[in-house]
């Protein structure tokens, strides 16, 4: 019998270009905390230890194509939340519906792509 694999915890990496004006937006669009850094890593973590932990890294070169890994947000109400986090400086892609589901799709200032998902 194959053993399962232990995993103490998950830390999610995204590459960005201004990694302080990054982690402006991630920490106040869904409420991370930013808890240290060096050199070209900032790390964020969810205070209620409910979310995977963020880990932003500074790299040289801007984003060229769609991620193939993005994060999805549960959302009581798609549009408040859509609407407060284009205010911190997110865009609006698109808003799908399928399988009795409706979500936004958002880019963050760099363009990394996430989408709102009705709870």
């Amino acid at each position: 019998m194959a053993s399962s694999p232990r995993v103490d915890y998950l830390v999610l990496t995204l590459d960005v270009l201004d990694l302080d004006r990054q982690t402006t937006f991630w920490c106040e669009a869904f409420g991370y905390k930013h808890q240290g850094g060096v050199a070209q890593y900032h790390s964020l973590g969810d205070p209620a230890d409910k979310m995977p932990k963020l880990l932003l890294q500074r790299v040289p070169e801007a984003k060229a194509a769609k991620n193939r890994l993005h994060i999805d947000f549960h959302v009581a109400d798609v549009d408040a939340e859509a609407a407060r986090i284009e205010a911190l400086g997110a865009t609006r892609v698109a808003r799908r519906e399928e399988f009795g589901l409706h979500w936004v799709t958002m880019q963050d200032p760099e363009g990394n792509e996430f989408c709102l998902v009705v709870s």
